[in-house]
């Protein structure tokens, strides 16, 4: 099984372009800042940047709605590859092709991501007047949810 989930902050802006041929397809590639958990003696390197890969509509997501600094969820697989470049060089690759995404904070939470309403359409707001995160569910809504 080969799945990745990871959790950071976009390093800059997605980069799109999109593929030659007749049936052109999107491609965003990104890099993420992945918080490590724990920090060994003598290792000044908090976080792991992460290249990202992403294709098609999850792409033109990615393009439309992240921005530099905001924090994401991604999920995804590991997938290596090489090529030779300019010099005569073998050069390796590693990259996490991206299947999933979403937003791991919301607006509010990140003053430093400016002009974007990315999450007006796809997460609701928690209720303030509860204070714990949870958001209120309509009265009379109770016939409709799968559980009880």
């Amino acid at each position: 099984m080969n799945k990745v989930i990871l959790m950071g902050r976009l390093t800059r802006d997605p980069n799109m372009r999109y593929s030659q041929g007749e049936s052109s397809v999107a491609v965003a590639r990104f890099t993420l800042a992945v918080d490590r958990r724990f920090k060994r003696a003598g290792d000044n390197q908090d976080a792991d940047f992460i290249g990202c890969v992403c294709f098609g509509k999850t792409a033109e997501f990615v393009e439309k709605y992240f921005r530099q600094g905001m924090k994401m969820a991604a999920v995804g697989r590991i997938q290596t590859g090489s090529y030779t470049n300019n010099e005569g060089q073998k050069v390796y690759t590693t990259d996490v092709v991206v299947e999933e995404v979403e937003f791991a904070e919301s607006k509010s939470s990140n003053p430093n991501v400016g002009g974007n309403d990315y999450q007006r359409d796809f997460s609701p707001e928690p209720s303030s007047a509860m204070g714990d995160g949870f958001m209120n569910i309509p009265d009379g809504i109770d016939e409709e949810l799968p559980f009880n």
